[in-house]
């Protein structure tokens, strides 16, 4: 085999695992957002209801809740996106990397 085949190949394979690395650790950051984004939820409908008990005061709860559901649909909203950036970027990379290798493979026959 020649050098600069094995070499091509070795690349393709580096840059396919940093992929695979980069995409588990968004994985793993996008479900730690999102289960703050949960437990703070839960923590201020706990403590606004526990407010509004005393007080009496229920749009309070409406509007609290209604603004933590609209800023959790924004936490997901950009996450989604940097998903599909990072997922588009990959694949863009891995097709020009396997063009290249095709392209090297090619120019040693």
């Amino acid at each position: 085999m020649n050098i600069k085949c094995y070499h091509s190949r070795f690349h393709v394979v580096v840059v396919v695992v940093v992929v695979v690395v980069v995409v588990v650790v968004v994985v793993v950051v996008v479900v730690v957002v999102e289960v703050v984004v949960v437990v703070v939820v839960v923590v201020v409908v706990v403590v606004v209801v526990v407010e509004v008990v005393v007080v009496v005061e229920v749009r309070v709860v409406v509007v609290v809740v209604v603004a933590v559901i609209v800023v959790e649909i924004r936490v997901v909203v950009v996450v989604v996106a940097v998903i599909v950036v990072v997922v588009v970027v990959v694949v863009v990379v891995i097709a020009v990397e396997v063009v290249v290798a095709a392209v090297l493979v090619v120019v040693e026959k």
